[in-house]
């Protein structure tokens, strides 16, 4: 499933196509997606000009005018493609290079298309579905179902030593699976926790209170902060990460797995300077994860 780093990556390669644009027509190819479209759903969003694009976690935000904001989740295999009049994307923002062969052709995975101003279309295509779109009121947001139990962004000024610690304190699960609640922190996926952990040089099996003392959080909480911080800034920058179904607005593909340091390097060398430790997979809570015994503690 596309994690924050490919969502922002999207999001930051929609919005120059996007804001500022009037949508003229939508057209819902059929009743749902992973959930069915709210009432009226097409009606509510035609005439109605972009004002910009946000992200909270992994949902991508459109901000309509008149308050209204339209919701997408990605799920695991959704992607949106943008087309100009020629079919070509070029030119149209600095993320998007040439549509993928095929890509917003009218295929019958293309479910949703929204037809802007400037005769752009921009299609959604999600072949297993798992992704979703829904409306709701700006003002209404941080109480949503989807985000009012939700943690911090991790790239924002909201996370900090003092506030993550008030969340781990007590904690008896292994910090991976703290780190990876949606309450704790928001956004953060399997691939870059296991190399956030990597980078702060901690053991995803310790217990996450033991990140905490009395007199508040340890100095290694202020290091995986940074490192949360590094890995995601990283991951953006490249793109994002390809495993199987992920692929940017453009068609392109991220390219951040080619420098994973643990994430699927199963019995391989690990990269840590002066470390002479393996890298080991291990199943938590049902996904794999990826560590040096060696060098994380």
């Amino acid at each position: 499933m596309p994690e924050l780093p490919e969502v922002e990556t999207v999001r930051r390669g929609l919005a120059p196509v996007m804001e500022g644009r009037r949508i003229l027509d939508v057209a819902a190819r059929r009743a749902d997606l992973r959930f069915a479209f709210p009432p009226d759903f097409t009606s509510r969003l035609k005439g109605r000009r972009v004002e910009r694009l946000t992200r909270r976690a992994k949902y991508i935000l459109i901000h309509l005018e008149g308050g209204l904001v339209l919701i997408v989740h990605l799920g695991m295999t959704g992607r949106f493609t943008v087309l100009d009049p020629t079919g070509a994307v070029d030119g149209l923002g600095d993320f998007y290079y040439q549509a993928a062969a095929g890509a917003g052709a009218d295929g019958p995975h293309d479910h949703v298309v929204f037809t802007l101003e400037g005769s752009i279309r921009l299609v959604y295509s999600d072949p297993r579905r798992f992704g979703f779109m829904d409306l709701a009121a700006a003002a209404d947001l941080e109480t949503h179902k989807y985000f009012k139990a939700m943690g911090p962004e991790p790239l924002g000024n909201g996370l900090s030593a003092e506030i993550l610690a008030e969340k781990l304190k007590g904690r008896k699960t292994p910090l991976k699976s703290a780190l990876l609640d949606q309450a704790n922190i928001a956004g953060l996926g399997n691939i870059y926790v296991c190399e956030a952990l990597h980078a702060a040089g901690l053991s995803p099996k310790r217990q996450a209170g033991s990140l905490i003392l009395k007199s508040g959080p340890k100095p290694v909480v202020d290091s995986l902060i940074r490192a949360i911080r590094v890995i995601l800034e990283d991951a953006i920058r490249a793109g994002g990460s390809t495993l199987r179904d992920y692929a940017g607005a453009d068609g392109a593909k991220g390219s951040y797995q080619q420098v994973f340091a643990v994430y699927g390097r199963e019995n391989e060398p690990c990269l840590r300077p002066a470390c002479a430790g393996t890298v080991r997979r291990i199943v938590q809570a049902g996904r794999s994860t990826f560590y040096c015994a060696s060098c994380q503690r």
